[in-house]
C-alpha cells in the first residue's frame, strides 16, 4: 500500500510539471523573432518596435555594400500592407550564451531565398532584437553546410532503455531500466534477453519518479579477445538499496563468472540519484559515478555526504578493469574510500570522454535548476551540497562552507530545468560542421542540446528538435559514426539522427 501511495503522489508530482509547460529560452527567442516577422509582413511597426531594443541597429546588404538603420529611422519606414504570398519564415539555427543569443533565419517569397541573421540579449523585458544583418539580394541554394536533422526509429519495445553497448554496427547490449538487459539488432529487429543477471537486482516502481534499476552497460576496451562487459544497477538487501558495479563475461546469452567490483554502502530506503554512468578513459581506467541517494537537503547529516570522503555515495571513482585501484589516483588522505577520484557530487548520470583532447565530461542534476556540466578532473571537489547553480528542495537549508576547499565551479549550467543524462563527443561525416561538439540529452520536458566547444569551454549551445520533444536517457555513436539517442519511455525506442539532406 505505501509503494502505491509514493507511486501516486510520484505520478501527481511528475504531472504537475508537465502541465506548467515552461517555455524554454530558445522557445522565447523564437516568439521574438516570430513577433518581428508577424510585424515586418504587415508593416506593423508596434509589433516590430516591441521585438526590437531601443538601441537596435540594422544592416541590409545592398549593391556590395552595408546601409544601417537605427531603430527609429527603421520603423519610420514601414507602412502598413498586405502580407505576401506564399511567404514562408525557417528558423535555420539558435545559438544561446548566457544572456545572449543568435539566430538564422531563412526568408521564402516562394521563388527567392533571402537570409537574415539576428543578435539577441535577455532584459528584464525578455529577450530582444540587438541588431539584424539583411541580405538584399535573393539567393536560390543554402549554404553548402546547411544540414537538417531529424530522427527515425530503428527499434522500439524497449523498457525505458537506459544505456546501449555496440558490439558491431548492427547488434548491441541495452540495458533496459524497467526491464533486462537484451541484445539486439537493429536490421532484423530481433530482440534476446540475457541471462544470468545478479539476483540482487532490485525493481523499480513503476513510474517516472523511481530511479532504481538496470544502468549503464559498457564494453572492455579489450571486449572482441575477452567478452568483458561492465554493469551498474540499484542492488537489494531486505528494504535498503544501493549502486553496485560488476563485471561479467558475456558468453552466448548468459552472463558467467560475474565479479563484483564496487558496492556504494551504505545501503538505504531512498529510491533516488544512484548515480552508475560509467566510461573508459583513454587511460585504459573506469571512471563510474555513485549519487548521494538523497531526495531533499533536510537528511543532510553534519558533514554533507558528497563532503565526506569516508561516505562512498557522492562521488566519482577511477579504478582499474578488474577492480585493484590505480596507483597514481588522486590522494584524499588515509581514510578517504579506495578509488575516489572527485567529491561533491548530487547525482551525476552520463560521463564520456573527449577523444581528441583525453578530458572526460559529465553530467550533473540540480534539484530546482542547477543542472550542469562539468570537466572531471583528479581530486576535484565540485561543491554540492555547499555550492549549487540552483535552488535547495529544502528552503531552509544553509550549509557550511569550508574556505579551505578550493571548489570546483561548473563549465556550463542551464537556466532551466534538463535533467541531463548521458552526452557524447560528435566525430562523423553526416554532420561534418559538428564535429567536435558535445550533444548532450536531458529527461525534463525531453530535449536534445548541440554544445560548440572550444578548448574546455562551452561557447554556445542550441536545442534541437523543438517541435518533437522526448525525454532523452542517451546519446551514443555507433562504430560506423551513425548518431542514436534512446528515449525514456515504457515503449522506449532507439531513434537514429539523419542529415535529411544527405
Amino acid at each position: 500500500m505505501k509503494q502505491v501511495i509514493l507511486l501516486m503522489a510520484l505520478l501527481s508530482f511528475y504531472l504537475t510539471v508537465q502541465a506548467q509547460n515552461i517555455p524554454t529560452e530558445r522557445q522565447l527567442i523564437e516568439n521574438t523573432i516570430q513577433l518581428y516577422f508577424d510585424g515586418w509582413a504587415t508593416g506593423d511597426s508596434t509589433k516590430i518596435g516591441k521585438a526590437m531594443h531601443a538601441s537596435c541597429h540594422l544592416k541590409n546588404y545592398r549593391d556590395g555594400k552595408f546601409i544601417e538603420y537605427s531603430k527609429k529611422q527603421y520603423l519610420s519606414l514601414l507602412k502598413h500592407r498586405v502580407s505576401p504570398k506564399n511567404l514562408q519564415t525557417r528558423l535555420v539555427s539558435v545559438d544561446i550564451t548566457n544572456n545572449m543569443g543568435s539566430a538564422k533565419v531563412e526568408i521564402s517569397t516562394g521563388k527567392d531565398l533571402f537570409t537574415d541573421y539576428f543578435n539577441l540579449m535577455k532584459t528584464s523585458e525578455g529577450w530582444v532584437i540587438a541588431d539584424k544583418i539583411s541580405t538584399n539580394k535573393p539567393h536560390k541554394t543554402f549554404d553548402i553546410n546547411a544540414i537538417r536533422p531529424e530522427k527515425e526509429i530503428v527499434f522500439e519495445g524497449l523498457k525505458r532503455p537506459w544505456s546501449i553497448a555496440f558490439m558491431t554496427e548492427e547488434d548491441a547490449l541495452v540495458s533496459e531500466k524497467d526491464g533486462d538487459l537484451v541484445k539486439i539488432n537493429l536490421l532484423n529487429k530481433e530482440r534476446t534477453k540475457i541471462n544470468g543477471f545478479p539476483a540482487d537486482m532490485s525493481d523499480s516502481l513503476i513510474g517516472f519518479g523511481d530511479n532504481t534499476g538496470r544502468f549503464e552497460v559498457v564494453l572492455d576496451p579489450d571486449f572482441i579477445k575477452n567478452q568483458f562487459i561492465y554493469l551498474s544497477y540499484a542492488a537489494q538487501r531486505g528494504n535498503l538499496r544501493t549502486t553496485k558495479i560488476i563485471r561479467a563475461t558475456l558468453s552466448g546469452s548468459s552472463l558467467k563468472g560475474i565479479k563484483t567490483l564496487f558496492v556504494a554502502e551504505p545501503y538505504t530506503t531512498e529510491r533516488y540519484h544512484y548515480g552508475g554512468g560509467m566510461v573508459f578513459g583513454e587511460d585504459g581506467k573506469l571512471y563510474f559515478t555513485i549519487g548521494e541517494r538523497l531526495f531533499t537537503e533536510k537528511d543532510q547529516p553534519l558533514i554533507p555526504i558528497a563532503q565526506n570522503i569516508q561516505d562512498k555515495r557522492g562521488k566519482i571513482y577511477r579504478i582499474n578493469s578488474d577492480g585493484t585501484i590505480p596507483v597514481d589516483n588522486p590522494d584524499f588522505g588515509s581514510q578517504a574510500v579506495p578509488g575516489l577520484y572527485a567529491v561533491g557530487i548530487r547525482a551525476a548520470q552520463g560521463i564520456t570522454v573527449n577523444k581528441s583532447s583525453g578530458t572526460l565530461w559529465f553530467t550533473e542534476h540540480g534539484t530546482h535548476q542547477g543542472d550542469e556540466i562539468n570537466i572531471l578532473k583528479a581530486g576535484a571537489n565540485y561543491g554540492w551540497p555547499v555550492k549549487t547553480t540552483g535552488k535547495y528542495r529544502y528552503a531552509d537549508f544553509k550549509p557550511q562552507s569550508d574556505s579551505t576547499v578550493n571548489y570546483t565551479d561548473p563549465l556550463w549550467y542551464w537556466p532551466q530545468t534538463v535533467a541531463p543524462t548521458g552526452l557524447q563527443f560528435y566525430s562523423g561525416n553526416e554532420f561534418a560542421i559538428w564535429n567536435g561538439n558535445l550533444i548532450v540529452g536531458g529527461l525534463s520536458r525531453g530535449s536534445l542540446w548541440r554544445m560548440v566547444i572550444e578548448g574546455e569551454k562551452i561557447i554556445s549551445a542550441e536545442e534541437l528538435f523543438t517541435d518533437s520533444r522526448l525525454r532523452i536517457r542517451k546519446v551514443v555513436q555507433s562504430p560506423a559514426g551513425k548518431l542514436y539517442l534512446l528515449s525514456d519511455e515504457m515503449n522506449g525506442k532507439v531513434i537514429r539522427i539523419k542529415n535529411s539532406l544527405n
